[in-house]
């Protein structure tokens, strides 16, 4: 396993739910500080600063922390738990998936009861079962057997989905590529400019709640007050049976994605077409895609101050707000290459120009 790959398996397999991301920032913490200075706002969001030009312009590069996941409001007196989601979930993708509960003791390992389809009517079988009616179950007897494992209203519920390898190698499998891979890209990136010249200051930003508001990226933004901002944040892959090309048209294997639209932002169009020359230029192969469901950080960031020149960059993830996603390393590995490759034509002359 190489180095950028077991960063990438150390950020996806580590738990953090939207409020609850200290784990994600102590694995971002340790590859982030051979860069550069680290720092962290109030909320717990953390920014690493390399600098390559002093009081050259600030180039965020904003992934998130949170994944998608629950929280325990009650357990009930045999001893089952119910939950809150935290982020979006489809109710059909939750039943019979196993879940971790981490208290303050340690993890309990539960999974969403599901009846057997053996005695489900057919009637039954035709309905979605929805998310107030789930609950976990725990192997507890009772609600004071539940409390002795440990678990309180208010403790997070994270999917289980280890980061695995598939047969194919450049295919990965994880729970929270929704957006662990944009963290491990912004370290990426900073480690890639280590050996390199670029004009500016870079911010490598793991943000906290997103999935929730985009709230992390508020604070950040404040903190740092960038000229350009990019969120790297998921696309969505349009590969699989069933997904029409005007509802994901981007594949897996054929270069990062430029979001031309998210529910929360129109990107900077001379921003946009910049980054689509630098990739042209360099023959970087890249693919466009357009959320309209969701928004990103760069919604918060676009907005700061007198406004921030700004876009997403990601890679087309299939399967995502679900216990297991799966991205192509390839496309990882070329969004990096033109990051890098935008960030050092970024000067202070072209930066201005983006501005004006």
């Amino acid at each position: 396993m190489d180095r950028t790959l077991q960063m990438m398996k150390d950020l996806t397999d580590a738990p953090g739910v939207s409020g609850f991301e200290e784990p994600i920032r102590l694995v971002m913490r340790r590859y982030l500080e051979p860069l550069g200075d680290v720092t962290t706002d109030n909320l717990g969001s953390i920014i690493g600063r390399k600098t390559g030009k002093n009081g050259g312009p600030k180039i965020v590069l904003a992934g998130h922390m949170d994944e998608i996941g629950f929280m325990v409001t009650r357990i009930t007196d045999e001893g089952y738990v119910k939950f809150q989601t935290l982020g979006g979930w489809w109710a059909q993708v939750m039943l019979a998936q196993r879940v971790e509960i981490h208290t303050r003791d340690g993890a309990v390992i539960g999974i969403i009861g599901s009846k057997p389809p053996h005695i489900l009517s057919p009637d039954d079988r035709r309905k979605v079962y929805t998310i107030p009616q789930m609950f976990i179950d725990i192997g507890a007897s009772s609600r004071q057997e539940a409390e002795a494992f440990g678990i309180r209203p208010g403790d997070p519920i994270v999917p289980v989905g280890p980061l695995t390898v598939m047969k194919n190698e450049k295919l990965l499998m994880a729970k929270a590529w929704d957006n662990r891979f944009g963290c491990a890209l912004a370290i990426e990136v900073m480690r890639q400019l280590q050996e390199q010249d670029h004009p500016n200051e870079i911010y490598g930003v793991g943000n906290v709640q997103e999935e929730v508001g985009l709230r992390g990226s508020t604070t950040t933004t404040n903190v740092i007050a960038p000229d350009i901002g990019f969120a790297l944040d998921t696309g969505i892959a349009g590969d699989t049976p069933g997904i029409e090309p005007d509802q994901a048209s981007a594949k897996l294997g054929q270069g990062p994605v430029i979001v031309l639209y998210d529910g929360s932002m129109i990107p900077h169009v001379g921003l946009r077409n910049f980054v689509i020359d630098v990739a042209e230029a360099k023959g970087i192969p890249f693919q466009f895609d357009s959320i309209a469901g969701g928004g990103t950080d760069a919604g918060k960031i676009h907005v700061f101050g007198a406004g921030v020149p700004s876009l997403v960059i990601g890679v087309p993830v299939r399967y995502i707000h679900t216990h297991a996603a799966i991205l192509h390393r390839d496309d990882f590995d070329l969004a990096a290459k033109l990051l890098v490759e935008v960030i050092k034509r970024l000067d202070d002359e072209t930066v201005q120009q983006l501005r004006s």
